[in-house]
């Protein structure tokens, strides 16, 4: 069976063409529970998201800040396995029809198997997958195996990377391109920063047609609209986390987060 790429890529298009930037929204899989995290995602998609990422829960995820980290500690203590990130992106893409992709780092995959994991990924509806610390120049077989189930492959790039080294990223990617908008982990901020619109400007000369999706630091309508501004997608994971990880009981938590992405999809609309 294969994967959503194609369903990614049309939303992504759909987006540019009715003038705004696409709402990219993160949550791990299995927080607060396995079924909670379903739900939770639904709801996203419900107020508003384009495109949900799932994340695979790690216990070392360097690229992000405490708030995800507390919620992927919440999962891994739940005993969440690669099946239910799997069971995740099946019942949220088949609940909505959107694109749903995994964001993970590599060790999970790597031990799991490569060729089970793309397999099983495309089997559930998953559209692709975000790899923070797959390097690009040794992603060749896992690149082979998502192109054989339709997967996307999304690699990050951060301020610090080099114009040589995006056309690389750019040339070998598929789906979009994350950029990273400042040197650090996940996590709201005040601002997003100038960073974030030379990486995009940068990223984009290199000619490749790929979407720039920018992520880390966005968390309110007013972000969202500063970014929509110049990027094609605008990525969300740490507000979700916590609204869910601040409220009363999960079913507020649910509420929380379709209220968020209904106030996001608002602003992405917005444009500042």
């Amino acid at each position: 069976m294969s994967g959503n790429i194609q369903l990614l890529s049309d939303t992504l298009a759909a987006a540019k063409t009715e003038g705004r930037a696409a709402l990219i929204a993160y949550l791990p899989a299995g927080f607060p529970t396995v079924d909670g995290g379903i739900e939770a995602i639904k709801a996203v998609f419900d107020g508003g998201a384009d495109v949900v990422e799932v994340g695979l829960p790690h216990s070392d995820p360097v690229l992000d800040g405490p708030v995800i980290q507390t919620a992927d500690d919440i999962a891994l203590r739940g005993g969440v396995k690669i099946a239910d990130v799997m069971r995740t992106v099946r019942e949220a893409h088949t609940a909505t029809g959107k694109p749903v992709l995994v964001m993970t780092y590599w060790n999970p995959i790597d031990r799991y198997g490569v060729e089970r994991f793309t397999a099983e990924l495309a089997e559930a509806g998953g559209a692709g997958c975000i790899l923070p610390d797959l390097p690009v120049q040794e992603s060749a077989l896992w690149r082979e195996h998502a192109e054989k189930h339709g997967l996307a492959t999304v690699f990050v790039v951060a301020p610090s990377s080099k114009d040589a080294r995006l056309a690389q990223i750019t040339a070998a990617g598929s789906g979009f391109v994350y950029a990273a908008s400042l040197m650090g982990v996940t996590g709201t901020r005040e601002s997003v920063g100038a960073q974030a619109q030379d990486l995009v400007e940068r990223t984009r000369a290199t000619g490749a047609d790929l979407p720039v999706c920018v992520g880390l630091g966005v968390s309110n309508a007013e972000q969202a609209a500063e970014v929509a501004g110049f990027a094609d997608g605008v990525i969300v994971g740490s507000a979700f986390v916590k609204r869910m990880l601040d409220a009363p009981d999960d079913a507020a938590g649910v509420e929380a987060v379709r209220s968020l992405a209904g106030e996001l999809a608002k602003g992405v609309r917005r444009q500042a």
